[in-house]
């Protein structure tokens, strides 16, 4: 794990911070194969029902350190940049649990797409959210495109990706951008309060929920099927006997329950 992203489980509560204030939080690639490892580890938790993700400082995050990226060759953006990124968040955005992203600063560029990966973004006043990257003769590279256009539609991403458009907190709710807007302060609070509700539902439910909700808008189609699937089988006294079958060497008597 890096010295820049942080992963503490407080019972239920799974707390990711990305913890490097003086560049505002902006992600190297140490930090984004520590998002993709702090994922597997909330993935894996079994006590773990509920997410939140957050910045130090005066940025949620500033997007993909230009120092990181800005001279690597077309090859190596391809393949040890975007590609890197793009398989950290969609980890984060296909967690079995719900994640809350506290924007306590400012997202932009790869910043608001990882805000993107998250279940709910809670935004303090004053924050803003962009898409810079076209202003730099670049475009977005961890699916500013494409998950944000599934999440906020093609409209509002048109006018941040090609217009290079900032929305304040308070511009960006009612186009879905952020769920709910609070006083300066009080974003983490707000996220917390969320965070226990979500783990005082039934958690399996809630984590049936949010795959369907994944597969109906497109986010990962083929795992919740097959795993709902996989897991009705395992209920099944055919699946005991096919197992016992299997072991026994010999043919098995399926009954249809």
């Amino acid at each position: 794990m890096s010295a820049f992203v942080e992963l503490k489980f407080e019972g239920p509560l799974a707390r990711l911070t990305l913890k490097r204030p003086e560049k505002l939080n902006a992600l190297d690639r140490e930090m984004i194969e520590a998002l993709f490892d702090a994922s597997r580890a909330i993935e894996t938790s079994r006590e773990a029902r509920v997410a939140i993700l957050s910045g130090e400082g005066k940025a949620f995050s500033a997007g993909g350190d230009i120092a990181a990226w800005g001279g690597l060759p077309a090859l190596d953006m391809w393949r040890d940049w975007t590609r890197a990124g793009h398989r950290a968040f969609e980890a984060l955005a296909r967690l079995r649990v719900p994640l809350i992203a506290a924007l306590t600063g400012h997202a932009f560029g790869g910043g608001l797409e990882l805000a993107a990966t998250a279940d709910l973004r809670v935004a303090e006043k004053g924050v803003r959210l962009g898409l810079p990257e076209s202003g730099l003769g670049m475009a977005p590279g961890w699916s500013g495109t494409q998950r944000l256009v599934r999440r906020f539609g093609a409209s509002t991403v048109r006018r941040m990706a090609l217009a290079g458009q900032m929305f304040t907190a308070e511009e960006a709710l009612p186009l879905g951008l952020v769920d709910e807007v609070v006083p300066a302060g009080e974003g983490l609070a707000c996220a917390e309060a969320i965070a226990k509700d979500v783990a005082e539902r039934g958690s399996v439910a809630v984590q049936i929920v949010k795959a369907m909700i994944n597969a109906a808008e497109g986010e990962d189609k083929d795992a919740p099927i097959e795993g709902l699937a996989g897991a009705l089988t395992a209920t099944t006294k055919d699946l005991a006997e096919g197992v016992a079958a299997f072991r026994a060497k010999r043919a098995p008597q399926f009954t249809g329950c």
